[in-house]
């Protein structure tokens, strides 16, 4: 279920991102052909900004592609780093609890009151409120995924890796064939 519900946030945020660039060229063409430009789209550029981010962090997780420095974590034992993999994991938990209570809490906030953006459009504040909290849970249910799979790992006396295969190491594994 996890699995589905992170394709279907990369997906949006694929479209988040689609948006974000046809919402800045039209109001780019806007500017130089009309001397207009398209109304809030400013704030629209930030709201889809969350979504195009926070969506498809989950899925990141899940495939352990976030940026790393490993220089020094690449010299400890396998069976150290497999416990440093779990320990980031729960770490990072610990770290998306308080936004998630926060964000929450925001989301309660805005929708109750009925806060919009002052604008043109007076575009309401929940939506991204909400793409922000959905982000920031799908994240801590795969961390807690992570948690429990590569703990589970590591007791039973495995090792737990964080390699990833990138486009550009399946290439060079073609090549080497």
């Amino acid at each position: 279920m996890l699995v589905n519900l992170e394709k279907i946030l990369l997906g949006l945020g694929a479209l988040a991102v689609i948006a974000l660039g046809v919402l800045i060229t039209s109001n780019v063409i806007a500017r130089a052909l009309f001397a207009s430009q398209v109304p809030d789209s400013v704030t629209m550029v930030r709201e889809l900004m969350v979504a195009a981010i926070l969506l498809p962090l989950a899925a990141a997780t899940a495939v352990r592609a976030h940026v790393s420095v490993a220089f020094v974590t690449d010299r400890f034992p396998e069976r150290a780093r497999s416990v440093l993999i779990v320990a980031g994991s729960a770490i990072g938990m610990l770290a998306l609890a308080p936004l998630i209570y926060s964000g929450g809490r925001e989301f309660l906030s805005v929708v109750e009151k009925g806060s919009f953006f002052y604008g043109d459009l007076n575009l309401p504040k929940w939506p991204g409120r909400l793409l922000f909290l959905i982000g920031m849970i799908a994240t801590f249910l795969r961390l807690a995924e992570l948690t429990w799979r590569d703990g589970r790992t590591v007791l039973a006396g495995g090792v737990v890796s964080d390699e990833q295969h990138h486009a550009a190491d399946l290439m060079v594994e073609e090549d080497l064939r």
